[in-house]
């Protein structure tokens, strides 16, 4: 008699079923409603395809769409396919490559057939008809195991050179995976997949955008169109992210920076940001924040050089990492193990500053330091640059200088979970000032890294100990950390729902080696700190464009770079409103007047625009009365009060968060 398999499912029982059975058959057993539902299963921890068969006893927990997260993901990867398999039924002769599901959607990258110029946004209704098609055939999707030879040969045969490509460097011998759709294609993929096509929701996605791309990322490599849609598991999601959407475009800090003429950017500096009077307002009622914030929390700031011999980068461990993102001075030092070599012989290389760290180190080294000195808090202003690809820039979210937040904490081993402990707290004040939700997440060691697995256990599990001190919940994310050390990552939630990782502290015990810091201990003897990575805004740049989006450019008053204009409705006013304008100025609040030869609804939708808090609109009676008539910005109706108290609201409105706590 053959041996039933023990299946346990997870509310505890246990269903005996012969060998050859699949997730899907338990389905059914359980009843028709879930055998509808399924999607996908979990067998011993691993997804997999629901008439998989199961290899011997196991634990099986099946995958609906209530399991939002996990049914996302497969039916982004099945949109995927999807979309591959409508190309190339629309257009005959198109080399497909590879398609994953992203964080709202997926993507495919293919090449148009020979003679065909490469894909358009044109071309994007055609496509989204054929995958209804595809979706609404229901056709089965069905998963083969082929030889790596096997696989090759078709791909040989059909003239897909990418896919060809990409099998033959396969280890020989290896059973590579296949999935059909129906019978008539398919392509190579780990899975697992929904079990037909018709498992997705035709009227849940949308083909967004077509883009260049190269293979493999390489722009040495044949050019090809990468078709980026969403998808979602029902319309409604779909709706609503496209809502979303629509209310990002009109958050748009680049959009809104040049309505407020806050900043621009221009092709003669890549990367790098002009700040106009406005902006830099923001940026300074911001850096002021900081500084007083860090010097209530017992840091001491320092400022340190731009250009830094490359050796030192070399000796600290980025060479090898950062090096094609680094400003080389020279620029032709080759990004090779010849080229470290040659840096770490020559001090003619030099390198713009990529971070903080090292330098930070080099100011700690200077004299000695005692146990009793620790810790030791330097923060910097840190003005930094890094040759980010330029398709990869994106406003003020992403350049190539930048300035940061920094600050590094030398400690001993016994201060390292206190002091992780007081800037969670420190972190904590800053975003509830600008009223962020967030969570915290712990990225632990990666593969690639410096340093012992026994320092990295220690690391980890301070971070650990810290945010269970403070009555904190994280995520793990394994693989994620720095090539020196794990870190707590703060991810920001702003108005419209959308994440931000921003704030960061890091646990490194390998940059006081590979530097030579050292502190002299109760014994006398040299030990190495600990050596904490923070900051919290990130980089001001990034911070400020999230800033805009996050409020639509309509700041709290006191980051506004102007807080009030004194608009007049006739010129017989203008003496008033510049009595008016000194008062406020007079009262610390930042105010401009406009006393041009306009009608006031035009002054009313410029400045609305410009996102000014409050105008202040005066005429005849209000110079008569000492009155101003306040609108405040998005309210519907004015307010007519005593400047006396209107100065006092502005004042009251203007005080930075933390002053006002104090």
């Amino acid at each position: 008699m053959t041996e039933l398999l023990k299946i346990s499912l997870p509310d505890g029982s246990v269903r005996e079923v012969p060998p050859g059975s699949t997730p899907a058959d338990i389905a059914a057993a359980i009843g028709p409603g879930l055998a509808k539902a399924a999607l996908a299963a979990r067998v011993d921890g691993e997804l997999r395809d629901l008439d998989r068969p199961f290899d011997g006893d196991a634990n099986l927990a099946l995958i609906t769409a209530r399991d939002e997260a996990e049914a996302l993901e497969l039916a982004r990867h099945d949109y995927a396919h999807v979309l591959a398999e409508a190309v190339q039924a629309l257009w005959p002769g198109t080399q497909i490559t590879f398609g994953p599901a992203t964080d709202d959607g997926f993507y495919y990258d293919v090449k148009a057939p020979e003679g065909r110029e490469p894909f358009g946004m044109d071309d994007l209704p055609a496509i989204e008809e054929e995958m209804r098609r595809i979706i609404r055939a229901d056709k089965p999707l069905r998963r083969e195991v082929w030889s790596r030879e096997d696989l090759i040969a078709k791909w040989a045969a059909e003239g897909e050179v990418f896919k060809a490509e990409w099998a033959k460097e396969l280890p020989e011998g290896e059973e590579l995976t296949v999935y059909w759709s129906g019978n008539d294609w398919l392509d190579m993929c780990r899975g697992p997949h929904l079990p037909s096509t018709g498992k997705l929701d035709p009227d849940a996605f949308k083909l967004m955008r077509v883009a260049g791309a190269y293979w493999r990322g390489d722009q040495n490599n044949a050019q090809l169109t990468r078709i980026y849609g969403t998808g979602w598991l029902n319309k409604k999601q779909l709706n609503a992210h496209l809502t979303r959407l629509e209310e990002a475009a009109k958050r748009d800090h680049r959009k809104l920076g040049r309505e407020m003429d806050l900043f621009h950017l221009q092709e003669e500096a890549h990367g790098s940001v002009f700040w106009h009077p406005k902006g830099y307002r923001i940026w300074r009622e911001l850096e002021a924040y900081m500084r007083r914030k860090m010097d209530g929390a017992g840091y001491r700031e320092i400022k340190t050089p731009q250009v830094m011999d490359a050796r030192q980068w070399e000796q600290s461990g980025h060479w090898g990492k950062y090096r094609e993102n680094m400003f080389v001075i020279p620029d032709e030092v080759p990004n090779t193990q010849e080229g470290a070599e040659l840096v770490s012989k020559d001090a003619d290389w030099m390198a713009l500053k990529p971070m903080n760290c090292p330098a930070h180190v080099l100011v700690f080294k200077q004299g000695i330091t005692s146990y009793r000195d620790l810790p030791i808090r330097l923060g910097e202003m840190g003005c930094c640059h890094r040759n980010e690809p330029h398709g990869a820039l994106h406003g003020l979210m992403r350049v190539r200088q930048f300035t940061q937040d920094d600050a590094h904490i030398f400690c001993t081993e016994g201060q390292v979970v206190s002091e992780v402990q007081a800037f969670i707290a420190l972190a904590d004040s800053v975003y509830k000032d600008f009223g962020f939700t967030y969570d915290i997440k712990l990225a632990l060691r990666p593969e690639q890294r410096f340093g012992s697995d026994a320092d990295w256990d220690k690391a980890e599990q301070e971070l650990r100990d810290a945010l269970s001190a403070n009555g904190l919940e994280w995520e793990e994310l394994p693989g994620e950390g720095a090539f020196y050390a794990p870190k707590l990552e703060w991810h920001l939630t702003d108005a419209i729902g959308r994440t931000w990782q921003v704030g960061t502290i890091q646990s490194d015990r390998v940059l006081p080696e590979r530097l030579d810091a050292h502190y002299i201990g109760e014994d006398g003897e040299k030990h190495r700190p600990v050596m904490l990575h923070r900051a919290i805004f990130g980089s001001y740049e990034r911070f400020i464009g999230i800033l805009i989006e996050h409020f639509a450019g309509r700041l709290p008053a006191w980051l506004a770079p102007v807080q009030a204009v004194v608009a007049t409705i006739v010129s017989d006013a203008d003496g008033y409103a510049g009595e008016v304008a000194a008062q406020l100025k007079a009262a610390g609040i930042r105010v401009e007047t406009d006393t041009r030869n306009e009608k006031i609804n035009y002054k009313v939708r410029e400045h609305s625009l410009a996102k000014v808090p409050h105008l202040l609109v005066v005429g005849k009676r209000e110079a008569e009365e000492g009155t101003v008539a306040v609108r405040t910005l998005g309210a519907e109706h004015q307010k007519v009060m005593p400047l006396a108290e209107a100065i006092a609201m502005l004042q009251s409105e203007g005080t930075p968060p933390d002053l006002a706590a104090a």
